[in-house]
């Protein structure tokens, strides 16, 4: 019998057993169960379920450890060609570049970089590249010392940044294709989801929406269900079995890699101490999710406690020195931009003022950082009296209730379709971003007639300065709901960080070359 014969029967006896453990269970179900032994320990664990139950980690991470050593050898061959050529090669460095593959492994093991936790969805794989660098800097110096033989120092200085950016592109590459796995349902982690029915059916939908996660729903352990409850009861479509004391039941029922807590106050101290041990004896993880609302991860740490491990949410880096360094970049990098893009801008004004009489640019009212009002400047997109004509259009937007938006609008120009579907009529706000109106990174500056109609939350937008490009330009544009780009504005604001903007701006460039959202 081929392997993939073994897999489909194995398959079909998973199921055969499953199918007959839940009619059980669900007869235990209707059976009051004494509280004081939820969760209690017991050896259901065995070896070869918990080895079942990591079998997505096992195939990523041999993947990645065979591309690894390939990556740490290419680079040391990399660096001996170029620091000694085809033939001045000297006889140690014959040895050197092959063990170089694997102690650059061992490099990247002792950073965490191999941890299942951080695999594919934490940028903690990425941080531990760069521990790793310095590890093998480390290595090397002290085999050095210890053996009293000099490396060459420009082998040395070559081969750690190759090793820093292939490591890293490795990691990216692998994080794709585990991402196309994913979204095809492959390499997910069967996953049962505990909480209040509320709590659990937030979870779930954030489970659905991103595939990339990893968490595939199979079932559900829900308190806070009506009376009407049976056994073909389902949130958000996934099988609801039980409340949250059936948590084990469910994890052993479905050979569950996973068990996700929403925030419950039933499952606190020693019930959910009693569930960690439970679920540790059968090899499946813990995931607890504190409530919190689009709070990114550096914002938060465990401070440590006798009794408690308490979680400490750090205030957004909105101090002065952090303010600073962003308008620095900001500015420093938009008069690079005006430089670099003059030749386009000029020619684009040319274009305008050729095909559609009337001024190059577009100024606009619009509600700045803590409220100020400044103008904005656009490149001229719509015909001269666009405003004059909007209140009769005002009915036809396709926008999202709160902005008005119309993919075919009458009044674009011609030259202004090409521009706004590549958003180069945002160009000119780099004047802006050097005066200090704008950042390059923010939330969308809103005009005075949107910000009156604004809720409480929603005034949290103006904390800091409006963006040519943000969440918002990313992740759909004028595709979005307005409580999509509200919630996208508000993360921003609460989690900006100068590295997460490089990031933003990345991406922008993707966002504009697709056209994703543009009209």
């Amino acid at each position: 019998m081929s392997i993939h014969e073994r897999d489909i029967a194995r398959h079909n006896d998973r199921a055969r057993h499953r199918s007959e453990r839940r009619g059980a269970m669900v007869e235990r179900l209707e059976v009051p169960v004494n509280s004081t032994e939820i969760f209690a320990p017991s050896l259901g664990g065995t070896p070869e379920r918990i080895s079942l139950r990591n079998g997505w980690s096992r195939a990523y991470l041999t993947r990645l450890i065979i591309v690894d050593v390939a990556v740490g050898v290419l680079c040391s061959v990399a660096a001996a060609m170029i620091r000694f050529g085809d033939s001045d090669l000297q006889e140690p460095y014959l040895w050197i570049v092959p063990v170089v593959g694997l102690c650059w492994v061992a490099a990247l093991a002792m950073a965490n970089a191999y941890e299942r936790r951080y695999l594919g969805i934490s940028t903690e794989e990425y941080r531990s590249v760069g521990r790793a660098v310095v590890g093998m800097l480390a290595l090397l110096a002290v085999a050095s010392f210890l053996t009293n033989w000099q490396l060459a120092r420009a082998y040395v200085l070559v081969l750690m940044p190759l090793l820093l950016v292939s490591g890293l592109a490795t990691r990216r590459q692998m994080r794709l294709w585990l991402g196309r796995r994913r979204e095809k349902g492959e390499l997910m982690q069967r996953t049962v989801v505990v909480g209040r029915a509320d709590a659990a059916a937030s979870l779930l939908r954030s489970m659905q929406n991103e595939p990339t996660q990893g968490l595939l729903p199979v079932a559900v352990c829900a308190s806070g269900m009506d009376a009407s409850w049976d056994a073909t009861s389902s949130i958000e479509g996934v099988p609801v079995m039980g409340t949250p004391r059936d948590a084990i039941s469910a994890a052993d029922l479905y050979d569950a890699e996973v068990v996700a807590v929403a925030s419950h106050p039933d499952l606190a101290g020693k019930a959910l101490r009693r569930l960690a041990w439970a679920l540790e004896e059968r090899g499946v993880e813990l995931i607890v999710s504190p409530g919190l609302l689009d709070v990114a991860g550096p914002r938060m740490s465990i401070r440590p406690s006798n009794n408690l491990s308490l979680l400490h949410v750090e205030r957004p880096a909105h101090a002065t020195r952090s303010m600073f360094l962003k308008s620095v970049m900001d500015r420093t990098l938009a008069f690079l931009l005006v430089l670099f893009l003059s030749p386009l801008l000029l020619t684009v004004a040319l274009l305008i003022k050729i095909t559609d009489p009337g001024p190059v640019f577009f100024m606009q009212k619009r509600v700045g950082v803590r409220g100020e009002i400044f103008f904005i400047y656009k490149f001229r997109t719509m015909c001269v009296d666009a405003e004059k004509r909007l209140e009769a259009l005002r009915a036809q937007s396709d926008g999202n209730g709160v902005l008005f938006k119309m993919k075919d609008d009458p009044r674009v120009t011609r030259v202004g379709k090409v521009l706004r579907r590549f958003s180069i009529d945002e160009l000119p706000q780099l004047l802006n971003v050097l005066f200090g109106d704008m950042s390059l990174v923010g939330p969308r500056p809103p005009l005075p007639a949107e910000v009156e109609q604004y809720e409480p939350d929603a005034l949290r937008r103006l904390h800091v300065r409006p963006g040519m490009t943000g969440l918002w330009q990313v992740s759909g544009r004028s595709d979005l709901s307005w409580e999509e780009s509200l919630r996208l504005d508000l993360r921003y604001v609460d989690n900006w960080s100068p590295i997460g903007d490089l990031h933003i701006l990345i991406r922008t460039f993707r966002a504009v070359t697709h056209s994703s959202g543009a009209y």
